[in-house]
């Protein structure tokens, strides 16, 4: 039987593998990089600075070349950016077993968020996109979740493999991992660009279960309507800017607490262990404010919910700098991961909502390097912070004043005028 033309809507599927490219090249791009460093740190005796300054080259070419990313994506179709982007990042990380100076740990990490970002975060959510509308918002919610789901898997699982086989071998089998489970069966064996390929429409619903309107934009555009929304049309008026804003206000927010706040909290007289927990804790609660606000978002308009979201990382934020308690402090993460996983499924859900299917993958090239820079400079900026004044309260304000910055973008963020209608 064709797929697609069972009882189960394929769209789960395609979602299903775009969810396993995430979980498991998130899983060995990033979250395995925290278990490397100290390893690779004493093998070479290398600064730890050093050496991490290679995660960030990565993660500025994983998200600086968006635009050409979201271009491609458009031209060629997610299906196959993501087969060749992720054949790409498997061979950067496979090349960690070669490494022997610090220029090929940079080299490799390039090359690693050049694939990531051309085979990632871009073609997948246009996966999602293309296969949902009714439903989209629960489709991204659960597709970043799958990516918290990769955080809390890979350390531990990196760790064990490192401790058995050691830590170039280990490489070599979270590049294997990529080819298989990103690759073959994610790319090659269950993504399929858009449901029209297929002979179905999104959602798998019947096409008259859609408005018109859902209907019309569930169709490839016109040359003349697709000419109306190019990227430069796109730039010129202020949604995509204040998308990119409170995107990068969440990011800021977030990438100064999960890098400083174990710190903290050592330093207010928790535990290493405790401290740690807080972290794992907010791990847990980023997957739930993801699905959850994916299921929300079907029924609210995204714009309130996102601001709703804002507020409950502010009051998370302004817990920590005013308690010692640790039971306030585990309410602390849990607002944080909970506001933190809403948030990052906001920002495709806007991009869905707000521009045409055939324009997704430009407009979240534009819209992603806001997310990647803000979180590139996060950790700097508050350990400057801390640097000069010798506390993490400046820090942590500054990031409560971001994510107030970021309440107002998304309350501002409403559908261009041109742009399509759907959910707000």
């Amino acid at each position: 039987m064709y797929p697609g033309k069972g009882r189960v809507f394929y769209g789960w599927f395609a979602l299903g593998g775009v969810m396993l490219v995430i979980f498991v090249v998130g899983g060995a791009f990033v979250h395995s990089f925290g278990v490397l460093l100290p390893v690779i740190s004493s093998e070479f005796d290398w600064s730890r600075a050093v050496v991490a300054g290679a995660l960030a080259a990565g993660i500025m070419a994983f998200g600086l070349p968006s635009p050409l990313y979201g271009v491609l994506v458009g031209r060629l179709g997610p299906r196959v950016t993501i087969i060749f982007g992720n054949l790409l990042a498997a061979l950067g990380i496979a090349g960690i077993y070669l490494v022997q100076e610090v220029w090929h740990n940079y080299l490799l990490y390039i090359l690693i968020g050049l694939g990531g970002g051309f085979g990632g975060y871009i073609s997948c959510t246009t996966v999602a996109n293309n296969w949902f509308i009714k439903k989209r918002s629960l489709a991204l919610g659960i597709f970043i979740a799958s990516a918290g789901l990769g955080g809390f898997v890979f350390p531990p699982l990196t760790t064990s493999l490192i401790e058995a086989i050691g830590w170039r071998e280990t490489w070599l089998v979270l590049a294997g991992m990529i080819i298989l489970l990103a690759v073959v069966i994610g790319g090659v064996i269950l993504v399929r660009n858009k449901p029209e390929d297929m002979g179905l429409l999104p959602d798998g619903m019947p096409a008259d279960a859609f408005s018109e309107m859902e209907v019309a934009e569930s169709q490839a555009a016109t040359e003349e309507e697709s000419a109306g929304w190019s990227i430069k049309q796109v730039l010129k008026r202020p949604t995509a800017w204040l998308i990119g804003g409170f995107s990068a206000a969440n990011t800021f927010t977030m990438g100064t607490m999960v890098t400083h706040q174990i710190a903290y909290l050592q330093d207010i007289n928790f535990s290493p262990m405790t401290a740690a927990t807080t972290l794992s804790f907010m791990s847990i609660f980023s997957i739930m404010g993801s699905l959850v606000f994916g299921a929300l978002a079907m029924r609210f308009k995204v714009r309130y919910m996102a601001s709703v979201a804002f507020g409950i990382q502010m009051m998370g934020l302004i817990i920590l700098l005013t308690t010692r308690e640790l039971g306030l402090i585990y309410v602390y993460a849990a607002f944080q991961g909970v506001s933190n996983g809403a948030l990052t499924t906001a920002m495709p859900t806007f991009v869905g909502a707000y521009y045409r299917r055939d324009r997704y993958s430009q407009v979240m090239g534009v819209v992603l390097p806001f997310q990647v820079c803000s979180n590139a400079i996060a950790a700097t900026v508050a350990g400057a912070i801390f640097d000069a004044t010798g506390s993490y309260t400046p820090a942590f304000a500054t990031a409560v004043v971001f994510s107030l910055a970021g309440l107002i973008f998304v309350y501002m963020a409403r559908r261009p005028k041109s742009s399509r209608p759907g959910g707000e």
